[in-house]
């Protein structure tokens, strides 16, 4: 095999992106059969099945990694136009962005407001825990990433963006009802909000407290919504750590109390973007980077 034909590469990620054979078909309006012909070629032309027959279809591994080839060849294209000078039927240049559901409410929408937007670039944000999102950079559904790890994604490079701060906190009135005697007693029957079945902050911030590995409360709210996570524990149905961001002004009001003075929980984030020569990407990285600066702290 000396190399990927571009047609059969392009029909399958025409499949991977409409789920079936037949919406794929339609889309690059040849028939079903041709497309099938296609995705078999190339499975026979690599040696491996790069596809899961499934409803919708999966990629398998190595089906994610032609899937990740085909978004960068899609974007490198989209360039090379954009610096011809030559119309692009598809529209304005597309940055698929995963990026976790905090930093979403607090500091990335405002870096974006700083990407050039000539030409125009269309954002599409994925929201995803930040432990989690270089799955979406892995399967390449994706080209960048808001990331808590520091390795890099086969094919990406990875920088630093600084540390999000999350305070334990709760309503004052929770906690004269719930946390009067020692806190990491209390923490373990305590209620609790939980952003989703992913989110091990509390129960980490509890296990530094005993030294114990049994975490928080099994009293738990799961509250999916960065914002609505925030109120939550403003309202007193439970305690969280709420970013530092987010927490400040309610601490000045009054409306929530810190738990644990100088107890801190200090998450990095990374930025990973595919190795490519994608100027709306640069441009994107450096104006994130730049506010990250400006709104996370700095590594000690």
């Amino acid at each position: 095999m000396d190399e990927l034909p571009l047609d059969q590469v392009r029909t399958l990620l025409a499949v991977v992106d409409e789920g079936t054979f037949d919406a794929a078909a339609a889309a690059l309006h040849v028939t079903p059969s041709a497309v099938s012909q296609r995705v078999k070629a190339l499975e026979q032309r690599i040696g491996r099945v790069l596809l899961m027959r499934t409803k919708p279809v999966r990629p398998t591994e190595s089906g994610q990694v032609v899937v990740r080839f085909a978004r960068q060849l899609a974007r490198l294209e989209r360039d090379a136009r954009a610096d011809l000078g030559i119309a692009d039927e598809q529209g304005p240049a597309r940055l698929p962005i995963a990026v976790n559901a905090d930093s979403l409410a607090t500091w990335f929408l405002p870096a974006l407001t700083r990407v050039p937007q000539d030409p125009s670039v269309c954002f599409e944000l994925h929201r995803e825990d930040e432990s989690h999102t270089t799955a979406l950079l892995r399967e390449g559904q994706v080209m960048a990433a808001v990331t808590s790890s520091p390795d890099p994604v086969a094919g990406c490079t990875a920088r630093l963006l600084g540390l999000i701060r999350y305070l334990p906190v709760a309503s004052p009135g929770f906690a004269a009802r719930h946390l009067t005697g020692p806190l990491a007693r209390d923490l373990h029957d305590a209620p609790v909000i939980i952003f989703d079945r992913r989110d091990d902050l509390q129960d980490a911030f509890v296990r530094s407290l005993s030294g114990e590995g049994t975490g928080a409360s099994r009293v738990r709210h799961y509250i999916p919504t960065s914002e609505g996570f925030c109120d939550a524990v403003a309202a007193g149905l439970g305690w969280g750590m709420v970013p530092e961001a987010q927490a400040a002004p309610l601490l000045r009001s009054g409306a929530l109390t810190t738990l644990a003075s100088g107890r801190p929980m200090d998450i990095p984030l990374f930025w990973q973007q595919w190795r490519l020569d994608s100027p709306a990407l640069a441009a994107a990285a450096d104006a994130i980077a730049l506010v990250a600066a400006e709104a996370l702290r700095a590594p000690a």
